[in-house]
């Protein structure tokens, strides 16, 4: 007999198997006993008693820690899934081709920047400092002041005017005020550029010469050591000198007098806007800083109290060279610089007295109105004062000149565009402030500087551009002048061959038709003539030798238009100026009955 197996295929039943229920029964019992008398395997035991219920534990042991499960399954799942996808990420970063990202060249201002510079380091006079970085300038001019019989004073130090080996205060003074002026609007592209130091040594370099030239420590004085050197050269004079001989500054064998002012209002104006200016530069060097105001308003008294020219009668006077033609200007220059060094509102009062800056000629014009040079600071001063009014805006009693010299600036930003026709142009495009005459690039680097400068005076202060008469002009066509305007030397004409040449010794270099041995790295030339022409002939100094003052301004050019476009430091030329609204008093205590 078959039955259906239900694990499949037949199952036969013994048909004999015909026993009884009670025999079933008994031989079931049998066979319980029998699997009872044997311990069961784990097989057996589950199909005998089904899957069995297991409880999970709370906790993990750890050994020296117990910590929940859920929480160790949480941690050990987090990082496994954290590996999983720094691994993943770490594998594509190192199948894809890699593309490197350099940062972007510096920009050409900024390129130009660094070699301008260097011209001030071969400028240097005195015990040079090892890290000048000019090969074949050595220390010169070791006995300046002290081998003079009649001063005996120690005039070590400063910087060689141009192609010569003068020291002239009154355009050194200009150069380092301008110098300032750029490090205290832009010292933020100074650092971006790796320069900041560079130019605070710089300005140091200036700034300590200048104190050596009066004494600074005292609170009145009576003289100013103004030149070293002399150049006089009239009347076929054979008389050796800086000008006659053509030596190595590191050479110079003849004798250097000073030259000694007892009132030179012009120059000691300017003096005083150089240090006061650099006491801002220098403002987290309180001790130096100081030293700095001090002298500054100590020379500015003096030029208050002796009412001169400083080109006046001497055996060889600065008017050969500089001759200043004013002492008006310095005096609103110097009082500007002073009221933001100090705070004192003595000095705003004087740089915006209206009798003051009639006589500087802020109201006339005239054909040189509104070029910045080293004999006339009134455009600078505008712009300066102009500053004060955008940001402070200070009110009664200096409202009406401040928004004259605003309106003033406005008018001479106008004068540098194409569209009027204040100054001629060359047929290249270059700008002839000074009417034509020799030397025109001293004068337009220092108007690209207040152009730039102004235009980032309005952004700062969220104005778009401003009028020139009807027509409206955009702050753009202020840096686009700028951006379109833009060697005599003896100490690189001779080559540093350990020989020394005297007196006319040198003249072969200087005449001779080849290029210079060393180069002066950075130095701007005096520029070409009203028709474009340059002659590149090392004699002829009104084309090819650089100034001082000159390439200050060059340099404050250059880093206005340099890198990007983050503005100038709004806050820092007010350092020492006091609110100008005192604190109103805290309110009374509510009244008690």
């Amino acid at each position: 007999m078959y039955g259906r197996d239900p694990w499949g295929g037949p199952l036969e039943i013994n048909a004999a198997d015909s026993a009884t229920d009670d025999d079933r029964s008994r031989n079931l019992q049998d066979f319980d006993r029998a699997a009872l008398s044997r311990p069961l395997d784990e097989t057996q035991q589950s199909w005998l008693l089904g899957p069995m219920e297991q409880k999970k534990k709370k906790y993990v042991d750890l050994g020296c820690v117990v910590v929940s499960r859920k929480i160790f399954v949480w941690t050990v799942g987090t990082l496994l899934a954290a590996g999983f996808i720094a691994g993943f990420i770490t594998l594509i970063v190192k199948t894809v081709p890699r593309h490197h990202h350099s940062h972007p060249p510096p920009d050409n201002y900024t390129l130009a920047l660094h070699k301008a510079l260097m011209f001030f380091n071969a400028q240097k006079s005195g015990p040079l400092p090892k890290h000048n970085n000019v090969s074949w300038r050595g220390n010169s001019g070791m006995k300046d002041g002290i081998s003079d019989p009649a001063v005996r004073q120690n005039l070590v130090g400063g910087f060689y005017d141009a192609g010569d080996a003068i020291k002239f205060n009154f355009p050194a003074s200009f150069a380092m005020t301008m110098l300032s002026w750029s490090v205290i609007e832009y010292s933020a592209k100074y650092e971006a550029a790796g320069e900041l130091n560079h130019i605070k040594e710089t300005i140091k370099w200036g700034t300590d010469y200048l104190l050596k030239t009066f004494n600074s420590s005292a609170d009145k004085i009576d003289r100013i050591y103004a030149q070293v050197g002399a150049g006089d050269t009239s009347g076929g004079s054979t008389t050796p000198n800086d000008h006659y001989c053509w030596e190595r500054p590191e050479d110079i064998d003849y004798q250097r007098p000073v030259y000694v002012c007892h009132s030179c209002s012009d120059l000691a104006a300017e003096m005083a806007a150089a240090l006061a200016a650099a006491s801002i530069v220098f403002k987290d060097s309180k001790t130096y800083s100081q030293k700095l105001v001090h002298g500054a308003k100590t020379v500015f008294q003096f030029s208050r109290d002796q009412r001169s020219r400083y080109t006046g009668s001497s055996s060889d006077p600065p008017s050969h060279f500089y001759n200043s033609t004013g002492y008006w200007d310095e005096f609103v220059w110097g009082g500007a610089w002073l009221y933001y060094a100090t705070g004192n509102v003595t000095y705003l009062d004087l740089a915006t007295n209206r009798k003051m800056a009639r006589h500087a000629g802020a109201f006339w014009g005239g054909p040189d109105y509104g070029v910045l040079s080293w004999d006339n600071k009134l455009a600078g001063t505008q712009v300066l004062l102009s500053r004060l009014r955008l940001f402070l805006s200070p009110g009664y009693p200096y409202e009406d000149m401040l928004s004259t010299f605003h309106n003033q600036t406005s008018i001479i930003m106008c004068s540098y565009l194409p569209v009027f026709t204040s100054f001629n142009r060359t047929k290249g495009g270059l700008i002839q402030l000074n009417h034509g005459r020799p030397q025109p690039l001293q004068y337009v680097v220092n108007a690209a500087f207040l152009a730039t400068l102004y235009s980032d005076y309005l952004e700062a202060a969220d104005t778009p551009g401003w009028y020139c008469g009807p027509n409206f002009y955009s702050i753009e066509v202020l840096r686009e002048f700028a951006k379109t305007q833009h060697v005599h030397h003896r100490g690189a004409s001779i080559p540093n061959n350990r020989v020394r040449y005297n007196c006319k010794g040198g003249w072969k270099w200087r005449d001779s038709p080849k290029p210079n041995p060393n180069i002066v790295v950075g130095a701007m030339v005096a520029g070409p003539d009203k028709n474009d022409g340059f002659r590149d002939v090392r004699t002829n100094y009104n084309y090819t030798e650089p100034t001082l003052a000159g390439n200050a301004g060059l340099v404050a050019a250059l880093v206005a238009l340099s890198g990007d476009r983050t503005g100038i430091d709004k806050n820092t030329i007010f350092s020492a100026v006091p609110p100008m609204f005192p604190t109103p008093p805290p309110p009374p205590a509510p009244w008690k009955p």
